[in-house]
């Protein structure tokens, strides 16, 4: 398994897989090695740990003792009850004709229940943001008492006590705090806090009247969101294909780290390519470092198929950065909230950028909500552009209605205390190394090309039909869907990122699941 130097622990190989692993991908490190408050203690033999059966393994699934959570009456959505509905990054017209189609009702702890009684058990956490699990009591009971309290609050010339209080606890519990990151713009989604990243970082440069800094670098296959700027940085080419003619100008895009033929099979981060950073020095010599505002990437590219940075890559781009006075903005939307069995990529990593972007782990995905992270000094040079003469003068000319939402607030303070509680950044990382021997059980069944993971994220690539790109892995998600398990799919790569409290017993449905169906297809 690769892990950052820091954070390098034992490899427990569970006799689960054990037979279906090579030899010479089994790495046994000695000798112990602190993860937070998880310590991982080496054996001569990777299976010393896992000396309970499969039996027991099973048990502790939450799929063998979940039910569903309120009634169980069940019913059927027709075609014609979703003929209104546009929906989103869905293949409409295939979903709507479907015998079948995957409707969902309710949702506990790693389960969701469909109209007609199923039980699925959620591969993905939603769209990889439910990290804590689908509606716990305790932040499901601070939205009911929040909303029958102050159920809205302007966040223009207004305030409300639990925004105030959601930012600093984030500052204080969530961020490293020699990381300077301490001040929180709130938005209401992923998209919009990248947005708001990237209108921070022109307005920063204008501040200290460097105004020609007005070109972004993004990266192909990054994913930052479906507004015109997050489309303008992104690099999928499907996203941006009806709209090409009103991409923001000045934006250019660094390479794929991703190679392939290099990074088959990789555990976490791959040891080659991080001299592909330098591409960067490129960009810089070509249109000018006095030109570019931010640089912005994903430390993990999620939504194009789980693609862990090369070992040194994102150092390298912060020396970059820092070299040219570029700011450098990480999309955390999908590694933020202990994904990587921290609180952030940026501290997985030890990189620390000038802002972070995030949502969906930020209340848990039960109410919309986003917010951006940036150092202390930007904040400042935007106080600093107004006098302090007492006159209503705003700083910055940007925000959103549901900014702040009071409900958003409360659901995010009991989200920060659930992961707490329950310390959940914590069993990520203890988790993630039988969740990695999971996912690469998987090499050498038929049609997979490829298997990557890091923390809590991994992927599954499959060859494709030919001429017919993105239909095997739709078949697979269907597949598994039917058989009880929601993955996502993302072109012929199915990825997965289940809830952080996720058991051994549930990773062992998943990847029977994912397993047995790979070989029913053709």
């Amino acid at each position: 398994m690769t892990v950052p130097g820091h954070l390098r622990r034992s490899v427990v190989v569970s006799r689960r897989w054990r037979a279906s692993i090579a030899p010479e991908n089994i790495i046994v490190r000695v000798g112990a090695v602190r993860v937070g408050n998880a310590t991982a203690t080496a054996t001569t033999k990777a299976t010393a740990a896992f000396a309970h059966d499969r039996t027991r393994r099973s048990s502790s699934s939450s799929t063998a003792t979940a039910s569903p959570p309120t009634t169980t009456t069940t019913t059927t959505t027709t075609s014609d009850d979703m003929e209104a509905l546009w929906m989103p990054f869905t293949p409409n017209k295939l979903f709507k004709s479907s015998a079948r189609p995957r409707v969902l009702a309710r949702a506990k702890g790693m389960h969701y229940w469909t109209t007609d009684g199923r039980q699925i058990l959620d591969g993905t956490a939603g769209l990889w943001c439910t990290n804590a699990g689908h509606c716990p009591d305790p932040i499901v009971k601070a939205i009911q008492d929040q909303v029958a309290t102050l159920d809205y609050c302007p966040s223009f010339l207004f305030g409300h006590p639990k925004s105030f209080e959601y930012a600093n606890r984030l500052v204080s519990e969530l961020l490293v705090p020699d990381t300077k990151l301490n001040r929180v713009f709130f938005t209401m989604c992923g998209s919009t806090s990248v947005d708001t990243a990237m209108k921070i970082s022109l307005a920063y440069h204008v501040a200290r009247g460097d105004g020609t800094r007005y070109r972004f670098i993004g990266r192909e296959r990054g994913y930052h969101g479906v507004g015109f700027g997050g489309l303008s940085v992104g690099g999928i080419l499907n996203n941006r294909r009806a709209y090409a003619s009103c991409m923001i100008p000045g934006v250019d895009h660094l390479k794929s780290t991703y190679h392939r033929d290099r990074h088959a099979y990789t555990r976490g981060e791959p040891e080659w390519g991080g001299h592909l950073a330098e591409e960067l020095d490129s960009l810089v010599s070509l249109h000018g470092a006095s030109t570019i505002a931010a640089v912005i990437l994903e430390p993990v590219p999620g939504s194009t198929g789980v693609l862990p940075p090369p070992r040194g890559y994102l150092r390298r781009i912060r020396e970059i950065c820092d070299a040219h006075d570029i700011l450098l903005i990480f999309d955390e939307v999908i590694t933020g909230f202990g994904r990587l069995g921290r609180g952030t990529a940026s501290e997985y990593f030890d990189v620390v950028p000038d802002l972070i972007t995030c949502a969906k782990g930020l209340t848990n995905a039960m109410i919309p909500a986003g917010a951006v992270f940036c150092k202390g000094n930007i904040y400042d040079a935007l106080m600093n552009t107004t006098p302090d003469d007492g006159s209503p003068y705003i700083e910055l000319f940007h925000g959103y209605t549901y900014s702040c939402h009071p409900v958003a607030m409360a659901a995010g303070l009991a989200t920060l205390d659930y992961y707490r509680d329950q310390d959940l950044f914590d069993r990520a990382a203890r988790i993630s190394p039988y969740f990695e021997e999971g996912m690469h059980s998987l090499k050498g069944l038929p049609n997979v090309v490829d298997v990557r993971n890091i923390g809590l994220m991994g992927a599954v690539e499959l060859e494709p039909y030919p001429g017919s790109p993105g239909r095997r892995g739709h078949e697979l998600m269907e597949r598994c869907f039917e058989d009880g398990v929601m993955v996502r799919q993302t072109g012929d790569t199915i990825a997965l990122s289940p809830p952080l409290i996720v058991s051994e017993g549930d990773i062992d449905v998943i990847v029977d699941t994912i397993s047995r169906n790979l070989r029913k297809l053709r």
